[in-house]
């Protein structure tokens, strides 16, 4: 099947097959106005104007933007949004004055979610989870990561991927598998961090390994240290796994020095990540990937995304959609936390949910961008100007969402 999509208002490339690093390249969107886009097969097979392409493929079905502004789809590239059960009384506690890490002594936190996790079977699991992506696709993404993290022991973590590894299936989005056994440790091993992080090298990895593309860690104080991250994803790495952290989140430990020294795909979070450590990254190529949403809900000082940018850094913005310290999964909101608080410029945020989240997750060769080869992975906004993205604010403005050059969503 062939589809031309003609009329673009702005056709908002967002061109490359890589991360997109500092101010110069994060702020160049290649705008191409009365853009055209021809579609076969799923993939993108030819980028120009309406008045190049259109006489080129009269045989191609039509869908016509009438002027709006077209995008790649959204890269959500930090989720945990397999879990079972809510945690609605913590964002309570929290606006009461509750610090994260009180929340997670007095057995809240990451550990609360983890019995209605293990109760909840795998069937459950997807069905709460198709929902969700359904929900993500309505607000124009295409490609999300989504983690384990909250069954804590090898059977319940391969539930976890398994009902991920179904989704993929099931579902238009692409699902992005992270194994995450080390995101808290579990109630059984309060007390003995080093030996839980033996049992998720001897046990979990092995078994995770075939379902999981990435290793994540919690590399914080009180969680999961310096040395016993660096120790658990060389182990990962071992066993074919990509990288990532959860880094300097809490407190400055070193967590982002840690993501470099081991040339991780990125490092996420990163409120208190060291002026070094941002240096280092940039030198790394390490993405750093922002969750001002998370800042948001915990009343935490946003990321230093504009001197990460200014430094160098290729970044991305994503949800962190989770049961506990963010339950949202708002891109509006994101666009408009990271233009409005972060000093992001619209075109440096538009960067980072598209070419740079999909270099997050190893996908910028396929996704991300309007390049012929790529995935047709697009959204129609109904507005004609990509400035509407953070100018009509935490609102949703997505109007169609093709995913494989299909109509997968529509306003």
């Amino acid at each position: 099947m062939k589809t031309i999509l003609i009329n673009a208002g702005q056709l908002v490339t967002c061109s490359g097959f890589g991360p997109k690093s500092g101010a110069e390249a994060m702020n160049r969107l290649g705008i191409i106005e009365g853009g055209a886009v021809v579609m076969e097969d799923g993939l993108i097979t030819a980028v120009g104007t309406t008045k190049e392409l259109l006489p080129r493929h009269r045989d191609a079905e039509v869908l016509d933007c009438a002027g709006k502004a077209v995008l790649p789809g959204f890269v959500d590239s930090h989720t945990h949004f397999i879990f079972g059960g809510y945690r609605a009384e913590e964002f309570s506690w929290r606006l009461r004055g509750v610090s994260y890490m009180e929340i997670m002594e007095r057995g809240g936190g990451i550990n609360a979610t983890v019995k209605p996790t293990r109760d909840a079977s795998e069937d459950e699991l997807v069905e709460e989870g198709r929902k969700r992506l359904d929900s993500m696709l309505a607000f124009g993404v295409t490609t999300v990561e989504g983690k384990s993290g909250y069954g804590l022991d090898t059977e319940n973590e391969l539930k976890q991927l398994r009902a991920m590894a179904r989704l993929q299936k099931e579902h238009p989005l692409d699902v992005v598998p992270t194994f995450m056994g080390a995101h808290a440790v579990p109630d059984e091993y309060r007390g003995r961090t080093g030996e839980y992080v033996d049992y998720i090298i001897r046990e979990m990895l092995p078994a995770a390994a075939g379902l999981a593309e990435f290793c994540d860690v919690f590399c914080e104080a009180r969680v999961f240290e310096t040395e016993d991250s660096r120790r658990l994803l060389q182990a990962a790495r071992s066993r074919g796994m990509k990288l990532k952290l959860h880094a300097d989140e809490i407190v400055p430990i070193g967590g982002t020095e840690l993501a470099a020294e081991l040339s991780a795909l990125s490092a996420d979070h990163l409120l208190h990540a060291s002026d070094l450590g941002i240096r280092r990254l940039a030198e790394e190529g390490v993405v750093a990937t922002l969750l001002p949403a998370t800042a948001f809900s915990l009343k935490e000082p946003y990321a230093r995304g504009r001197y990460m940018i200014d430094q160098g850094c290729a970044v991305a913005l994503a949800s962190d959609y989770n049961p506990g310290s963010c339950f949202s999964n708002s891109i509006p909101l994101l666009f408009a936390l990271a233009t409005i608080y972060m000093g992001l410029t619209i075109e440096e945020a538009v960067t980072a949910l598209t070419i740079n989240g999909a270099a997050a997750v190893d996908r910028a060769d396929r996704a991300g961008s309007i390049d012929p080869g790529k995935k047709a992975d697009l959204v129609v906004l109904r507005y004609p100007d990509y400035h509407f993205l953070n100018y009509h604010f935490a609102v949703n403005i997505v109007e169609t969402v093709i995913k494989e050059g299909r109509v997968a969503y529509q306003a």
